[in-house]
């Protein structure tokens, strides 16, 4: 059945959309600076550690499913990956609690060798 115009006509007009709800504040914090909140720390260590050891775990089994046919060396590679994301893992959980890394400078020490001192 086709509509004819005046009923059409007759139909109210769609409401406007309701306006978007505000999105939610996160809860209010307990002031702590985040140099020293502790719990968010160990949670960002805790998520990056789980991860590297497992993707590191998972590139040692795929690499040695590859390379390798015999079970022993299989696992030794499994082995190996999950030994490098700990690593990985350390290192960075590390930089997380104690801060960024030291920087290394290049300048060379003023120290006079016993060999400029025998030249003279």
């Amino acid at each position: 059945m086709a509509e004819s115009p005046e009923n059409a006509a007759a139909a109210p007009a769609p409401a406007p959309p309701a306006p978007a709800p505000k999105p939610s504040s996160p809860p209010p914090r307990s002031g702590i600076p985040p140099r020293y909140d502790l719990d968010a720390k160990w949670d960002a260590c805790l998520d990056l550690s789980i991860r590297r050891v497992a993707y590191a775990s998972l590139a040692g089994a795929f690499g040695g499913l590859i390379l390798f046919r015999s079970p022993t060396t299989r696992w030794a590679s499994v082995a190996l990956g999950a030994g490098v994301g700990i690593g990985a893992a350390y290192t960075e959980c590390s930089y997380i609690f104690n801060g960024s890394p030291p920087k290394w400078s290049s300048k060379v020490s003023t120290v006079p060798s016993a060999h400029s001192e025998g030249d003279k």
